[in-house]
């Protein structure tokens, strides 16, 4: 039986997380320069929109997926049977994607004006 204390909880949460997305996009924009900000924003939100479906399909199962001391499994588009305790896999794995986003996100401001955009 799932907690819906829990899920609200985990879901505002997740909410929370990926607000800090759009932060890490502002703050990124305010350290470079004008011509680049556009660059920076669209990166920003081709992270989330091209990792959320890699997480899903490849991240997730080898999170979680399998018995391995050290990885997991394979499980495109999380089919298989979790136990996360009182939270459904759903509502689990959407708290993981927006973590997994925002960390890419994170790692990717590293590289803003540090490399050539060739256009």
């Amino acid at each position: 039986m799932y907690s819906a204390t829990d899920v609200i909880w985990v879901l505002i949460a997740a909410i929370l997380v990926f607000f800090m997305q759009a932060g890490f996009a502002l703050c990124e924009a305010g350290l470079t320069r004008a011509k680049n900000t556009g660059n920076i924003l669209m990166k920003n939100m081709m992270d989330f929109c091209i990792g959320t479906p890699c997480y899903w399909l490849i991240g997730f199962g080898i999170m979680f997926a399998g018995s391995g001391p050290l990885i997991g499994g394979l499980d495109p588009l999380i089919q298989g049977s979790y136990d996360f305790g009182t939270l459904p896999t759903w509502c689990y794995a959407i708290f993981q994607t927006v973590f997994c986003a925002t960390a890419a996100t994170i790692v990717s401001g590293s590289m803003a004006e540090r490399t050539n955009s060739y256009r």
